[in-house]
């Protein structure tokens, strides 16, 4: 069975690979994970976050943004003391404020799904890479939505932090075309 090349040989990788990356997410609360996780990624491997994201769905009251937007000092301290995360002040303290960004986005938008795929007008874009070296890290839409998430008041929302968000959950769909999923990610159209 070939994968992309980045799925490499790790069992915790081959499973996200083999079943979430690049499916259709429009649950708010899977969005906000993935902006949360996408954002403790920064500068650290994808690997290292998904083999913390159990301890990272405890510690941030399973992605609630509601609870996250209300987070105090001593919660921080709290979060910076536990091992399961990444302890890094800044990006703990950028979940805070994304949270409290995202609520906005939702008042004005409804949701925070229509508000993110109207940027591919609510269907994935199809990609039909060969190899995985022709995948950008960013594109002139990552750029427009991370100037447009930057504006809103979220940080942590780089153009490769927004483009690696829109593979995760679906709205391009990067699977390269000899990957088995690349056909069934396809077929999902939604």
């Amino acid at each position: 069975m070939n994968r992309c090349e980045w799925a490499g040989d790790d069992p915790l990788y081959q499973r996200y690979h083999d079943r979430e990356w690049g499916v259709p997410v429009h649950s708010d609360r899977k969005l906000f994970e993935f902006i949360i996780l996408e954002g403790a990624q920064a500068g650290l491997s994808w690997l290292t976050v998904l083999k913390k994201r159990q301890a990272y769905r405890q510690a941030f009251d399973k992605f609630d943004f509601n609870k996250v937007a209300k987070y105090n000092e001593r919660k921080i301290k709290q979060l910076l003391n536990n091992p399961g995360i990444i302890r890094n002040q800044l990006k703990i303290r950028s979940a805070i404020r994304n949270a409290r960004a995202f609520i906005e986005v939702r008042k004005e938008f409804g949701t925070f799904n229509n508000y993110i795929w109207q940027f591919v007008d609510y269907k994935p874009v199809q990609n039909r890479w060969k190899k995985m070296k022709e995948v950008p890290v960013t594109t002139g839409l990552s750029d427009e939505i991370s100037s447009d998430l930057k504006k809103r008041g979220f940080n942590f929302v780089g153009s490769t932090i927004v483009y690696a968000h829109m593979q995760a959950t679906g709205m391009v769909n990067d699977h390269s075309c000899d990957c088995f999923r690349h056909e069934q990610i396809r077929a999902l159209r939604k």
